[in-house]
């Protein structure tokens, strides 16, 4: 036991520092994304992730907006656990042909008005890994009507929140 802590205390602190993007524009950021999300949905957006066959990187960036450094709560956006409660759906990863029902089913089972929102390279096209591949169907679109493609592998969470103004701001 002792010679662990030694080493820890030998070794010192090896986690990176938090990002670098300024508080100030993040703030400023959200503030426009609650402007809007009290505009169009009365103070409360509901969105609803579907992992429909990633590698968790993208569902990493998107969990990191829950985190205290991001707090998307604090601008009425929160994740639901059921579609039925859900304005949008966020979808990671490329479509396996085994989650291909399960993300119809979710679409279906989500009331309209709906967005779909393909987050992540895999997402918008297939990436890396759906692209000519007999496991999958490839990007989103292949199975739902897309409304907005946020690239990157992964995006991060100040994309994700630009990508989420940027829809809003469309269909303005």
């Amino acid at each position: 036991m002792y010679r662990i802590l030694r080493k820890t205390l030998k070794t010192g602190v090896l986690t990176e520092k938090a990002p670098t993007s300024s508080d100030a524009a993040l703030e400023a950021l959200g503030i426009e994304v609650k402007r809007l999300v009290d505009k169009r949905f009365n103070g409360s957006l509901a969105i609803r992730e579907v992992d429909a066959g990633s590698c968790n990187a993208c569902e990493l960036e998107i969990h990191a907006l829950n985190n205290p450094y991001y707090d998307v709560e604090r601008f009425g956006i929160h994740f639901v656990a059921s579609p039925r409660h859900a304005d949008i759906l966020l979808v990671t990863g490329p479509v396996s042909r085994h989650m291909e029902t399960a993300l119809l089913r979710t679409w279906e089972a989500t009331p309209a008005p709906k967005w779909v929102i393909a987050c992540g390279d895999c997402a918008c096209d297939g990436g890396l890994f759906g692209r000519d591949n007999y496991a999958t169907r490839g990007g989103v679109e292949a199975v739902l009507p897309v409304d907005l493609y946020i690239p990157g592998c992964p995006p991060a969470p100040v994309e994700l929140m630009m990508g989420l103004l940027n829809l809003f701001n469309a269909a303005d």
